[in-house]
């Protein structure tokens, strides 16, 4: 499971060198975002866990006379972000976690975003309650954040073909992809955290993950350094790794169509609102 400590070192080098293909990936989740976030007039936005940066870039574009600040625990990724977005007199991406992040005189924001950028606080309650403070009175947060892993079919697809990890299970709730997916558990961080008007809704959306004249060669190198496959395959050695890597192979053949492929994928996009 990838927690903080994985996005300042090797997961952050690995997302900050594939983000074209990352940002393709999220790409239905973005957009749902982003109209969640323009459904209203704001000032100035912060960007959670901001990775690449193409949701600051693209508020930033889009909304030239707002503040927006991206954020991220990453220096590759924030590297990354700081030159797509150099052209933009109206953001700014800081190196720092949002858990103690705290505005600026005169740039408290009004809207808080983040695509799969919350489920990594040690203490969610606390980061949230601290980010409700720093924000303006009624300020609106929008985020995203994977459901649960029996809900994607990306995850059993790409577990279908990993070695079977003997041991305990993993606590559901702990720092990390899947931290938030369960709904109740979201609406009562939030709630405890001093939030209200919190609404979760569902979506399902097709994970791009290769595409083009080679798309099983696309989508197989991408989930051989980026995600659980990643991680599992790099361990491995031998004819173990050799049977991994045919499974896996067929996993993505199997969602090749016309050359695109696209295993399904399940979020929440979660809205709400600072204590008035």
């Amino acid at each position: 499971m990838t927690d903080r400590s994985e996005w300042t070192g090797r997961v952050g080098e690995s997302w900050a060198r594939e983000w074209q293909r990352t940002d393709r990936s999220f790409g239905p989740v973005t957009d749902v975002l982003l109209a969640q976030a323009e459904a209203r007039d704001f000032a100035s936005a912060v960007d959670i866990g901001c990775g690449a940066g193409e949701m600051t870039l693209r508020l930033g574009e889009k909304h030239p006379y707002a503040r927006v600040l991206g954020l991220d625990v990453s220096e590759d990724l924030v590297e990354q972000a700081r030159g797509r977005t150099a052209g933009l007199p109206n953001v700014r991406i800081e190196l720092g976690d949002a858990a103690g992040w705290q505005a600026r005189e005169g740039e408290r924001p009004d809207l808080l975003v983040s695509r799969h950028g919350v489920m990594f606080f040690d203490d969610p309650v606390g980061a949230f309650a601290s980010l409700a403070r720093t924000a303006q009175t009624d300020a609106r947060l929008v985020f995203s954040c994977f459901r649960e892993p029996r809900e994607n079919g990306w995850v059993r697809a790409l577990r279908s073909a990993l070695p079977r990890q003997d041991g305990p299970p993993a606590d559901p709730d702990a720092p990390g992809p899947f931290a938030f997916g369960r709904s109740e558990r979201i609406r009562q961080i939030l709630s405890d955290a001093g939030w209200r008007d919190i609404a979760i809704e569902p979506l399902d959306y097709p994970m791009l993950v290769g595409e083009g004249g080679d798309a099983i060669e696309d989508a197989l190198s991408y989930f051989l350094r980026i995600g659980p496959a990643a991680r599992t395959v790099a361990m491995l050695e031998g004819p173990e790794r050799e049977v991994t890597l045919a499974r896996l192979r067929g996993v993505v053949e199997d969602h090749d169509e016309a050359g695109r492929v696209a295993l399904p994928a399940a979020a929440w996009i979660v809205t709400a609102r600072a204590p008035a």
